[in-house]
């Protein structure tokens, strides 16, 4: 299929410099990082995230699954619905028992 290591540069791979909604070309873009990779693009994605997995998890599906779904720790899946339930992050340690 590859011939040389060069045939996987990207350098060699022909695609469509569409650019983004600010520059009309990603190789003569100005800005230092692409828009897309900014945190705050991962941030809404991230929400995203959460958001699917709190509706996922009011639907049935259980921590263990939703943490191989989404390749995070069923801790990660705790807190998302723990959030998601409008609880306080250390609910459970700030209480007092009586």
């Amino acid at each position: 299929m590859f011939e040389t290591v060069e045939d996987l540069l990207p350098e060699h791979v022909r695609y469509r410099d569409e650019g983004c909604d600010l520059f009309p070309s990603c190789l003569e873009c100005p800005l230092p990082q692409c828009r897309h990779d900014g945190p705050e693009r991962r941030q809404v994605a991230k929400e995203l995230r959460n958001e699917e997995v709190a509706r996922l998890h009011r639907e049935g599906q259980t921590i263990t699954e939703l943490a191989g779904r989404y390749r995070v720790s069923t801790r990660t899946i705790y807190r998302i619905i723990r959030r998601s339930d409008g609880r306080p992050e250390h609910a459970a340690a700030n209480r007092q028992d009586g």
